[in-house]
């Protein structure tokens, strides 16, 4: 499948997607549908990933929706658009494989809720984010944002429209990381290998897991999770995990 406004590339276990539109990454509907053509067949198009980095290409994470199309928008127009804008964050949430942000530069409005969609964020020191919808006409942003940090800051920043560095929301735990831009690129690198390590049977069944159980009810979730303990004793991996533990070596995984 050939992209306009996304790349793809692989190095080992680890998947890099890039936004490509300069100069900010703002995405308009044909990237938002290549959005939701990558993730939702990410096995295919990277069949040797464990793990994808979600990036922006230059100084910019992601500078929001493009505007343009704000402004030819009307009550009869929108719902088409928006379940297309909605399919693409659905596509990363949903991603078979888990998804890391690396954030630099701006993450405005979509740009937040690409980041929210995805599993862990990794910030460089650069790294802004806000909801500026209040000031143009637009809502959405903040069900994202409420993955990355509390009820209270979602609300100030969605009715301030401020911009927030990534040093101040890192304490709510959303992001695991702010490190240098310099070094942001390979911070992610070292977050997804340490996930890359395991069976990549065991990482899918745990992305499947973690977003089923997450607005679960403690009881139900937990027997979710524990149907799937069920499901992964049925793979050769689950049984060279148990082998590789007891004989005090490092696994090797089939993927079977």
């Amino acid at each position: 499948m050939g992209f306009e406004f996304l790349s793809i590339a692989t190095t080992g276990c680890v998947a890099t997607v890039t936004m490509c539109r300069p100069p900010v990454n703002a995405v308009n509907l044909p990237m938002y549908a290549e959005i939701k053509g990558v993730f939702s067949k990410i096995r295919e198009l990277a069949p040797e990933a464990r793990v994808v980095i979600l990036a922006g290409e230059g100084k910019h994470f992601c500078g929001g929706n493009d505007l343009a199309e704000f402004a030819t928008m009307t009550p009869d127009n929108a719902p088409i658009r928006m379940l297309q804008v909605r399919e693409a964050f659905i596509s990363i949430y949903d991603c078979a494989l888990p998804v890391i942000a690396a954030v630099r530069g701006v993450a405005v409005g979509t740009g937040v809720a690409l980041a929210g969609s995805c599993d862990l964020v990794v910030a460089g020191e650069s790294a802004r984010f806000s909801l500026p919808e209040i000031q143009v006409g637009a809502m959405g942003g903040a069900k994202h944002l409420s993955r990355l940090v509390p009820q209270g800051v979602v609300r100030r920043m969605h009715l301030t429209a401020d911009l927030v560095t990534a040093a101040e929301l890192a304490p709510y735990g959303g992001i695991v990381s702010v490190v240098a831009d310099a070094d942001m690129i390979e911070e992610a690198h070292r977050l997804a290998n340490r996930i890359a390590r395991h069976s990549p049977v065991a990482i899918r069944i745990a992305k499947r897991s973690l977003n089923q159980i997450e607005y679960m009810d403690l009881r139900s979730g937990y027997q979710f999770e524990q149907s799937l303990t069920g499901e992964l004793s049925g793979y050769d991996d689950a049984k060279e995990a148990v082998a590789a533990f007891f004989e005090k070596r490092e696994p090797r995984y089939t993927g079977r």
